[in-house]
């Protein structure tokens, strides 16, 4: 069975999560910061009448500073929010920009490169190889789970 993964980019790397997880992409949207929240957590954004947390991607994969669109209330047009769930819980992820819905051959998915270091690592599910470079496959659960990193 072929896996499909959602692609974004993050800091000029390329990441992609599985499609099963994506409840939909959004622009940014006005966002309340939470006194105190570790520094991955942009804030709350409301979605509909849900309240759902943003994830600053950059800060919880340890791969950036912390995003600036992130400490404005008021984002700017910038960016996307990749809302995502897992177990019934809905978050949105802070990204740079979307790409395609990609389609992989079962057991293409490799091993996370062993240059990568730190939280990105063990976040990851692997790596499927491309034409140019290959695309970091994001584990939904580990992203989730801080108590991992």
């Amino acid at each position: 069975m072929a896996e499909q993964l959602c692609t974004f980019w993050l800091n000029e790397i390329y990441f992609g999560i599985d499609v099963q997880h994506v409840q939909e992409v959004i622009r940014p949207q006005v966002m309340t910061r939470i006194p105190l929240a570790p520094p991955d957590i942009c804030g709350l954004i409301n979605l509909r009448g849900e309240i759902i947390t943003v994830i600053d991607l950059q800060q919880r994969l340890g791969i950036g500073e912390f995003s600036k669109r992130s400490q404005n209330l008021q984002l700017e047009s910038q960016g996307f929010n990749i809302v995502v769930s897992y177990h019934n819980e809905v978050v949105s992820l802070l990204v740079d920009d979307v790409a395609d819905v990609l389609e992989f051959a079962e057991n293409t998915l490799q091993t996370p490169p062993a240059t990568l270091q730190g939280k990105m690592r063990h976040i990851l599910a692997g790596a499927y190889p491309l034409a140019a470079g290959f695309l970091l496959a994001i584990d939904i659960e580990k992203l989730l789970n801080v108590q991992v990193i």
